[in-house]
């Protein structure tokens, strides 16, 4: 083979890798609440955020299920999702994710039904096993601590009472909603657990990059060589990312801190409310600093400039379907300013006009 055609076929493979700005980005959102503010006052900021990423071009809007969580205010993620939908017009909106292990497969059959049922074609049921909380909150909501080793058969409990085939009118149980319904399921991972269920049975696969990425590699590798044509053709990723974007590097790097101070609440064993950002020099003991640098290195935080440079790393590592953003900033301005910026880094074909 000659240079130039090494070259040619060279150009032609990196003309096929997706890059940022090919593919769709989603919002991860926990519905934080703010030292000195409220859950409601949480809420009202999701849907803002919901409404102002609807215009400008991200594809889904996901809340996340935790209890006990002083700072998180999606607890009752069903009820969220339809909150948010109610306000939203066309952005999908779902569960990033719904902890099965801690719900009866009926009683999320129904409520993502109903869902579906009030919003159709909007509706995503995405899929965790992790509790969601700590051992004491999970025996609260549930009597069987079984570490999520139950999870592929509540999962195809589940799929059972979506699927009308498997059901008939003289079934004894119905999920009703629900029945039917196409509501496309997604397995969330942080390992390779889920990763290898949902090439098993052809289903999407949304990887927890912002808190997992020692695994991501191996992860999404297990995923795309054992994947099987069920649900889906072909293998679908979507990666989760945290990323804090401002108009100058330093102003994100100090954004970052509220982001800090919840690894360190975190490592503690004291979760709180969201903390405003603050110097951490002299607060953290080495344990607290190695913890937080550890959390930080998967992070996207910079100015424009920068955040372009790391996603577009970050996608000739991983070549992802898709990426979902969450962006721990505690004041509500600058974080929808740091998505508005990811938009027009990363969606500027998919915006609409500007929100008033």
């Amino acid at each position: 083979m000659t240079n130039e055609e090494e070259t040619r076929n060279a150009e032609l493979q990196d003309s096929s890798l997706k890059k940022i700005g090919d593919i769709p980005i989603s919002v991860l959102d926990l519905s934080q609440i703010l030292e000195g503010h409220t859950a409601s006052d949480a809420f009202r900021d999701s849907l803002d955020l919901a409404r102002r990423a609807e215009q400008w071009g991200y594809n889904r809007y996901w809340v996340a299920e935790h209890h006990n969580m002083p700072g998180v205010a999606s607890s009752a993620t069903s009820v969220v999702i339809g909150y948010l939908a109610a306000g939203t017009s066309k952005i999908r909106v779902g569960a990033g994710g719904i902890m099965l292990p801690n719900h009866a497969p009926l009683v999320i059959a129904e409520q993502f039904g109903t869902l579906e049922s009030m919003y159709p074609g909007r509706i995503d049921l995405g899929l965790g096993r992790a509790p969601g909380s700590d051992r004491r909150t999970s025996q609260a909501l549930r009597r069987d601590i079984n570490s999520g080793e139950d999870f592929p058969q509540l999962l195809e409990e589940l799929r059972g009472f979506f699927d009308a085939s498997a059901t008939s009118y003289h079934a004894p149980i119905r999920a009703v909603p629900g029945e039917g319904l196409n509501i496309p399921i997604w397995l969330l991972g942080s390992s390779d657990f889920s990763a290898r269920l949902a090439a098993a049975l052809g289903l999407p696969f949304s990887f927890a990059g912002h808190f997992s990425p020692d695994y991501l590699d191996r992860a999404l590798h297990v995923y795309r060589s054992t994947f099987q044509p069920g649900v889906l053709e072909a293998p679908y990723v979507m990666l989760g990312v945290s990323m804090i974007a401002a108009d100058t590097q330093e102003r994100a790097e100090f954004l970052s801190t509220t982001m800090q101070q919840q690894v360190i609440a975190l490592t503690r064993g004291r979760p709180g409310k969201i903390q405003p950002p603050a110097d951490l020099s002299s607060r953290l003991d080495p344990l607290e600093l190695a913890a937080v640098r550890k959390r930080m290195e998967s992070a996207v935080v910079g100015d424009p400039a920068t955040v372009r440079e790391r996603l577009d790393l970050l996608m000739q590592r991983t070549q992802a379907d898709e990426l979902i953003v969450t962006s721990g900033i505690y004041d509500h301005a600058e974080r929808l300013h740091s998505y508005e910026i990811l938009a027009g880094i990363a969606l500027p074909s998919r915006q609409s006009q500007t929100v008033e």
